[in-house]
């Protein structure tokens, strides 16, 4: 089991988040900051609207701040263009959605191995990495199938798997146990606090529910905007 450091992984500071439709402007996030160490498990709550997953959006870099700033590992990434934040998001982000996005013709292995072909990687020097990949998430001998042939639960696990491939230094997760029922939701959440614990992978985690929560070694709760 791997420690925490005393490095931060990710900071906002300041962040304001305004929506505006027509004349009316949504304040989403009213000057939040926060800090997540490396090695961190955070888990992110708050109700329905209360600007959660805006917060772990910017943070990965998925959108940007109205004012405000987000540095990972001292860099401000909330100042780059589309093109350098498109490619942190590939080499130094991870993340896993409720929905698990797979490509249903691809198989288990190709499905994990896309973003580094996407990224131009060559697949030969990542074939170890793979196979430890997917002993971790419990896949190796369904690496072959597809996703129609899988469980919800073991679909999750390969959008695991593809989050992890490019060792980030990252992983994010939206509401990763939310398609899934009570018992499945808890293996991948265990799967996820191993991930953390044996290879210190620093993961943020936004979800509404308190039992997924519980896998998390802090909780931040997020309401009407602001960090209570």
């Amino acid at each position: 089991m791997k420690s925490l450091t005393e490095t931060v992984a990710i900071e906002g500071r300041n962040i304001v988040k305004d929506f505006q439709i027509g004349n009316t402007i949504t304040k989403v996030l009213k000057n939040v900051s926060l800090k997540v160490m490396q090695g961190e498990f955070v888990s992110i709550m708050g109700q329905s609207g209360s600007g959660k997953s805006t917060l772990l959006y910017i943070l990965g870099g998925l959108d940007a701040p109205t004012l405000g700033s987000v540095y990972m590992n001292g860099l401000n990434i909330s100042q780059f263009d589309d093109e350098k934040m498109s490619k942190i998001r590939r080499q130094r982000i991870g993340f896993v959605f409720q929905s698990y996005n797979l490509i249903p013709n691809l198989n288990v292995e190709e499905n994990i191995m896309l973003p580094l072909l996407l990224d131009e990687k060559n697949m030969r020097d990542y074939q170890k990495q793979l196979k430890d990949i997917l002993e971790t998430v419990g896949l190796y001998d369904r690496r072959k199938h597809t996703p129609r042939e899988l469980s919800g639960g073991q679909q999750q696990r390969v959008a695991i798997a593809r989050a992890l491939i490019g060792n980030p230094e990252i992983l994010f997760a939206d509401e990763p146990t939310g398609n899934l029922d009570s018992r499945t939701g808890a293996e991948i959440m265990s799967l996820l606090q191993g991930i953390n614990r044996e290879n210190g992978q620093t993961i943020i985690m936004v979800t509404h529910s308190p039992e997924a929560a519980k896998y998390s070694s802090r909780i931040i709760t997020v309401r009407d905007g602001l960090i209570e």
